[in-house]
């Protein structure tokens, strides 16, 4: 009697390649996705036979945030120069509307762009903390791997590498860390600002 050899995860779960099933992978991104994160995200999971199902999140901007940093570009002189500028006089809810706008036009913008490349996507902009929200949605769709994608930016790699590894610690499934609106190559070489895996 002989068996023949599937890819199987160590939970002894069904093969990827016998196209029965889904692949489901959920992506945090920090921004929208371009065509060409999109198409490179993608290309990741070209070989699973099964159906690849993509739910996205990204969390919702913060108007706190926002505000604050409109604040800030203020230099300490202006703000001493113009004591009637309070925090009363800024529209906090117009912030908020705002911020859930922009946020709900990011989550569109990517899932069109996943759309483009023939695979299957949903998603939804999040007010959760981004780990707790990936870590929920992981369980909800009993996903096989997580993708945190993050800006291109010093910054903002330094902040959000965090989720990277705090969903690493709780998820249990493989976790891949990719940087927006940088290829594979620029990635890797150093040319960008880095790709961090498993």
């Amino acid at each position: 009697m002989s068996h023949e050899m599937t890819d199987e995860t160590s939970e002894g779960t069904e093969s990827i390649h016998d196209g029965s099933g889904t692949y489901d992978v959920v992506l945090l991104v920090e921004q929208a996705m371009t065509p060409a994160d999109a198409a490179q995200v993608r290309s990741l999971h070209q070989e699973i036979a099964d159906e690849v199902v993509y739910h996205v999140l990204l969390p919702l901007e913060d108007a706190a945030a926002r505000i604050e940093a409109s604040l800030g570009t203020l230099g300490a002189g202006d703000l001493m120069a113009t004591p009637a500028l309070a925090m009363s006089d800024i529209d906090i809810e117009s912030v908020r509307r705002e911020c859930q706008e922009h946020s709900s036009a990011e989550l569109e913008s990517t899932l069109r762009a996943i759309r483009d490349t023939g695979a299957r996507v949903h998603g939804k902009v999040t007010g959760e903390p981004p780990v707790d929200a990936l870590a929920a949605m992981v369980s909800e769709v009993d996903a096989r791997e997580a993708i945190v994608l993050t800006r291109p930016h010093v910054v903002a790699e330094f902040f959000h590498v965090d989720w990277t590894s705090r969903a690493r610690r709780r998820l249990g499934v493989p976790v891949l860390h990719l940087i927006e609106h940088e290829n594979f190559d620029e990635q890797s070489s150093g040319g960008g600002e880095g790709v961090h895996g498993f």
